[in-house]
């Protein structure tokens, strides 16, 4: 789950991490009322909304006075944004984050993530902040440091002195970048994050240490125990058919291609999408259905996956163990009987590839149905180059 910056900033807040001072503004009216509370010789008005990039695509502007913060708040709000990460679709903005602007003399780059590798999780830093991190890795990989974090003792004291130093922190600052990294990692584990980023991370010229930006991302299993953060969620920044699957008990996500798939299990799902790539298909989404696959679990999974005519195939890819393969058949059936129009052909072809516990018997009834363009496949790899065959010839 992501929120937004100002909301991570006021989380940050509460656990010690020094932020700018500011706060959220729905409309024109709004922003200006926060910028004359501010106060501040220069307001920065920033686009709200879950991408980076922002700034390169005009989302951030620098206001000298309130005629400028109603300018820019009247130019941004309501506005498309078209970053690296939103797509060529952009997302629309919908808050602005009104605060006080920073005399900055230098930029950093500080996170917490969790490193799968080593199961642990690791504190990264470098002193080219403001920049794209990966940018960063792939030009100046040297320009990277990292602390792995023993979970038995959690961030020592000395580790976050010795990145301040090896990020070429000024020496009257060391204190205040220790107390600031130490604080970011306490709130990246009390709150479940994945990812806990300020880039940049700024040094004032009055020699101040502040969070100028902050992203963080929480674990999803987590989030039973964080009522607080799950009441920062914006459902508009989400997927529709990702909302909808997991109010559904299906994870659903959004691939972009036009062949849709329904898997059970995270692994094949995975698989499945590589073997379409491998025909020269484009997958449109990774749906696991789970282990309960009933026909209306199905039905609801089918009728994401066809929403808004992105899906021009599906090709279900089902092992199964604990659900027999002739009751996944029977489902699939009845879930095709729920969305056809005519209740006798679905709008795309449905190739279904069954492997597992009475596969032979699922085999049958899915021969024996009368629901036209519902088409049994003997192996996963003669399913997955059948159903791009259909897509590609329609």
């Amino acid at each position: 789950m992501n929120i937004h910056e100002y909301q991570s900033k006021a989380v940050l807040k509460g656990y010690g991490v020094n932020v700018p001072e500011g706060g959220v503004a729905f409309t024109v009216d709004e922003a200006v009322k926060q910028a004359q509370a501010l106060g501040a010789d220069v307001t920065v008005i920033k686009a709200q909304i879950h991408a980076g990039g922002r700034g390169k695509a005009g989302g951030v502007k620098l206001a000298r006075n309130l005629d400028e913060v109603r300018q820019y708040a009247e130019e941004l709000l309501g506005k498309v944004l078209v970053t690296h990460q939103t797509g060529p679709e952009g997302k629309k903005v919908g808050r602005l984050l009104i605060e006080a602007g920073s005399n900055i003399q230098k930029e950093y780059y500080l996170s917490f993530a969790v490193d799968r590798k080593t199961a642990r999780t690791v504190m990264m830093g470098s002193e080219e902040g403001g920049m794209e991190i990966e940018k960063v890795a792939a030009e100046m990989p040297d320009k990277i440091f990292k602390e792995y974090i023993d979970p038995a003792i959690g961030l020592a004291p000395f580790q976050a002195t010795r990145m301040a130093y090896k990020m070429n922190f000024p020496k009257e600052t060391i204190g205040k970048v220790t107390k600031l990294m130490m604080n970011l990692y306490r709130a990246f584990l009390m709150k479940d994050c994945s990812l806990a980023e300020i880039n940049p991370l700024v040094v004032t010229r009055e020699m101040d240490v502040i969070a100028l930006d902050a992203k963080l991302n929480f674990d999803d299993s987590g989030l039973f125990r964080h009522p607080d953060i799950v009441s920062l969620r914006d459902e508009s920044e989400e997927d529709p058919k990702e909302l909808r699957a997991g109010a559904s008990g299906l994870s659903y996500v959004n691939l972009g291609g036009n062949v849709a798939c329904m898997v059970n299990g995270a692994g094949l799902a995975m698989a499945t999408v590589d073997i379409l790539k491998h025909y020269g298909g484009e997958p449109a989404n990774f749906l696991d259905v789970g282990g309960d696959s009933t026909p209306e679990k199905i039905a609801e999974a089918f009728q994401i996956m066809l929403d808004g005519g992105q899906a021009k195939g599906i090709f279900v890819n089902i092992f199964g163990g604990i659900n027999k393969c002739d009751v996944i058949a029977e489902g699939i059936v009845g879930a095709a009987k729920i969305i056809s129009q005519d209740g006798k052909s679905l709008p795309v072809p449905v190739v279904v590839r069954l492997e597992g516990t009475n596969v032979e018997r699922g085999r049958q009834i899915l021969k024996d149905t009368p629901i036209a363009n519902v088409i049994p496949a003997e192996t996963m790899e003669g399913g997955a180059e059948e159903i791009v065959r259909l897509v590609n010839q329609a």
